[in-house]
This record gives structure tokens, C-alpha cells and sequence, in this order.
């Protein structure tokens, strides 16, 4: 138990807030091999100027390889990207291999299928209990595919459900 919380029931209550995915990727510079990894803790930080943030864990082995590049790819996963989300996440061996991808005009690896992307330059890094915050400068972005996201809730990955239109208030009635 930390600091009066039980990691579990942390993890539970966190679980109920809903994210989106993301994959990090870039071109290792040691070898020019696409490299990657799964994020659930991204967002927005600054319009002006653009950046953009995600939570690495200490103990990730892809994040050296990554940071190494100095420009990253975030890609924002598709709802039919549960497969690629999980190959990223793994620990170890070709994460890429049999992956679909193209480069960006900076060079970095845009999967295929992913809704958009965002070329980004690693400006800050801030030590964060287990993890390391990463915050970056956008560079180059773009819509790519179309679809619904790929979110991640209570453990789980799943997507929105087709969104209903909402109903038109009715005039209230007279009683007779």
C-alpha cells in the first residue's frame, strides 16, 4: 500500500475513466528498424505552442530505443487495432513484424490503419513515481484512416458504440 491507497483498488477506480490508445513508434538510429510502443496515458497539453504528452514506464525496454530517435510518431490507434495495441504493448522480439506501415514526411513509422498521426520531438521528460511523463513539441500531423477509436476501460479494450441521435424535446401539453 502506498501512501494510503492499495494499488489494486487504484487501478480499479482508474480503470473506470475510459481512454483512448496510442502507439509510439520511430526509426531505431542504431539499426533503422521500426520500433514501438502502446500508450493509454496520452493528451493534449498546449495549442501554442503544439504539445502533446504520454506516461512511459520505467521499466519499458522499447521507450531507450524510441527516445533514441529524438522525433517519435504517436499514432492514434483505430478501433480495429486490438492486435497492433497488444503486439506493442508485448515485451521483446520483432514488434513490427507482419506490420503494415508507411513513413511520415519526418520520417517516422505510421501504421496502417491508425485515425491520425503527429511527428513529435521529445522536449521534457519529468520522473513520475513508476513512470516517466514525456512531453513533446508536434511537428507534422495528419488525419489518416477513418473509424471509431480504440479505447481502453476496466482493463479492457473495446470501442463506442454507434452514438444515437438524441431526441427532440416534445412542447409540453396542456391538461384538459
Amino acid at each position: 500500500m502506498r501512501g494510503g491507497v492499495d494499488g489494486g483498488r487504484f487501478r480499479e477506480v482508474l480503470g473506470r475513466f475510459a481512454t483512448g490508445v496510442v502507439a509510439i513508434t520511430a526509426l531505431d538510429p542504431g539499426d533503422g528498424r521500426p520500433c514501438g510502443l502502446a500508450a493509454n496515458s496520452f493528451t493534449s497539453v498546449s495549442l501554442d505552442p503544439p504539445l502533446v504528452a504520454f506516461c512511459v514506464a520505467h521499466t519499458s525496454t522499447s521507450w531507450p530505443r524510441v527516445r533514441a530517435a529524438g522525433t517519435v510518431t504517436v499514432n492514434v490507434l483505430g478501433e480495429h487495432q486490438r492486435a497492433v495495441c497488444l503486439r506493442l504493448a508485448s515485451r521483446g522480439g520483432d514488434k513490427f513484424a507482419g506490420l503494415g506501415w508507411t513513413a511520415s514526411p519526418g520520417g517516422g513509422p505510421v501504421l496502417d490503419g491508425a485515425l491520425a498521426w503527429m511527428d513529435c520531438a521529445v522536449e521534457a521528460e519529468h520522473p513520475a513515481g513508476d513512470h516517466v511523463i514525456v512531453v513533446a513539441r508536434v511537428l507534422r500531423l495528419d488525419t489518416y484512416a477513418e473509424g471509431g477509436p480504440l479505447l481502453f476501460f476496466r482493463g479492457g479494450y473495446g470501442r463506442f458504440a454507434k452514438p444515437t441521435k438524441p431526441r427532440e424535446p416534445t412542447e409540453p401539453t396542456e391538461p384538459n
